[in-house]
Protein backbone atom coordinates (compact mmCIF):
# COMPACT_ATOMS: atom_id res chain seq x y z
CA UNK A 1 0.00 0.00 0.00
CA UNK A 2 0.77 3.65 -1.05
CA UNK A 3 -0.57 6.96 0.16
CA UNK A 4 -0.69 10.45 -2.17
CA UNK A 5 -2.52 13.57 -0.90
CA UNK A 6 -5.50 14.93 -2.43
CA UNK A 7 -3.24 17.92 -2.56
CA UNK A 8 -0.72 15.62 -4.12
CA UNK A 9 -3.64 14.76 -7.01
CA UNK A 10 -4.41 18.50 -7.52
CA UNK A 11 -7.12 18.92 -5.06
CA UNK A 12 -7.22 20.88 -1.63
CA UNK A 13 -6.34 18.89 0.94
CA UNK A 14 -4.38 16.59 2.64
CA UNK A 15 -6.93 13.83 2.72
CA UNK A 16 -4.03 10.56 2.94
CA UNK A 17 -5.48 8.57 -0.12
CA UNK A 18 -4.39 4.71 0.07
CA UNK A 19 -3.97 1.91 -2.82
CA UNK A 20 -2.29 -0.56 -3.98
CA UNK A 21 -2.01 0.85 -7.62
CA UNK A 22 -2.19 4.54 -8.98
CA UNK A 23 -5.22 3.42 -9.93
CA UNK A 24 -6.95 2.84 -6.97
CA UNK A 25 -5.83 5.99 -5.44
CA UNK A 26 -7.10 7.90 -8.51
CA UNK A 27 -10.13 6.52 -7.80
CA UNK A 28 -9.89 7.07 -4.29
CA UNK A 29 -9.47 10.67 -5.25
CA UNK A 30 -12.35 10.79 -7.38
CA UNK A 31 -14.49 9.49 -4.87
CA UNK A 32 -13.40 11.80 -2.37
CA UNK A 33 -13.69 14.73 -5.03
CA UNK A 34 -17.44 13.28 -5.84
CA UNK A 35 -18.22 13.69 -1.77
CA UNK A 36 -16.98 16.52 -0.94
CA UNK A 37 -18.57 18.33 -3.94
CA UNK A 38 -21.93 16.80 -2.77
CA UNK A 39 -21.64 17.50 0.78
CA UNK A 40 -21.26 20.76 -0.18
CA UNK A 41 -17.50 21.78 0.24
CA UNK A 42 -16.99 24.22 -2.51
CA UNK A 43 -13.41 24.10 -1.92
CA UNK A 44 -13.23 20.55 -3.98
CA UNK A 45 -15.59 21.86 -6.62
CA UNK A 46 -12.42 23.18 -8.92
CA UNK A 47 -10.65 19.66 -8.43
CA UNK A 48 -14.04 17.85 -9.49
CA UNK A 49 -14.55 19.87 -12.36
CA UNK A 50 -10.84 19.39 -13.45
CA UNK A 51 -10.94 15.68 -13.29
CA UNK A 52 -14.71 15.60 -14.80
CA UNK A 53 -13.21 17.43 -17.66
CA UNK A 54 -9.68 16.06 -18.09
CA UNK A 55 -10.79 13.32 -20.45
CA UNK A 56 -11.72 16.12 -22.68
CA UNK A 57 -7.70 16.76 -23.03
CA UNK A 58 -6.47 13.18 -23.89
CA UNK A 59 -3.14 14.94 -24.53
CA UNK A 60 -2.89 17.00 -21.31
CA UNK A 61 -4.88 13.95 -19.68
CA UNK A 62 -2.07 11.43 -20.56
CA UNK A 63 0.44 13.63 -19.02
CA UNK A 64 -1.27 13.93 -15.74
CA UNK A 65 -1.99 10.21 -15.38
CA UNK A 66 1.82 9.63 -16.79
CA UNK A 67 3.04 12.03 -13.54
CA UNK A 68 0.96 10.59 -11.42
CA UNK A 69 1.61 6.79 -11.96
CA UNK A 70 5.49 7.68 -11.83
CA UNK A 71 5.17 9.67 -8.28
CA UNK A 72 2.90 6.99 -7.58
CA UNK A 73 5.82 4.35 -8.26
CA UNK A 74 8.37 6.75 -6.74
CA UNK A 75 6.74 6.81 -2.72
CA UNK A 76 7.78 4.31 -0.51
CA UNK A 77 5.24 1.36 0.78
CA UNK A 78 3.63 2.04 3.62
Amino acid sequence: MKTMTCLQLGGPCELALRGETADDVIKAQDRHLKEAVKSGDATHEEARNEMKGRWKHPKQSMQWYSATKQAFAELPED
